[in-house]
């Protein structure tokens, strides 16, 4: 996957193409997020916002997009220390977009 393809950094000087020495660290971040599944995006990004300590969660929510309470969640899950077994699937059941019903295709007339 090519840089370009990932999400920019929502963070400021992100955004005002800046270059400043966190810059390529928020890049390897965005990289590494794009491999993980949606589980693994929150326990990571809350333990990292975790290591900042104050802000850290806000910091982190402006680098990979992800919503302040999502990375809550993260930390509560942490704090459990994921002391529920790893599950085959990574949504629970009835999670995600219901699916779509596809209608069927018409006959063209002459």
């Amino acid at each position: 996957m090519v840089a370009s393809e990932f999400p920019p950094c929502g963070w400021d000087l992100c955004q005002q193409g800046v270059d400043h020495p966190e810059r390529e660290l928020h890049r390897q971040t965005i990289a590494l997020l794009s491999r993980l599944d949606e589980n693994q995006r929150r326990w990571f990004v809350a333990h990292e916002a975790q290591r900042l300590g104050y802000g850290g969660d806000r910091l982190m929510a402006q680098i990979t997009g992800m919503d302040e309470k999502t990375i809550r969640r993260g930390h509560s899950e942490l704090a459990a220390l994921l002391v529920d077994p790893p599950v085959a699937t990574v949504r629970a059941a009835g999670g995600g977009r219901p699916p779509v019903e596809k209608k069927p295709r018409r006959s063209k007339q002459p």
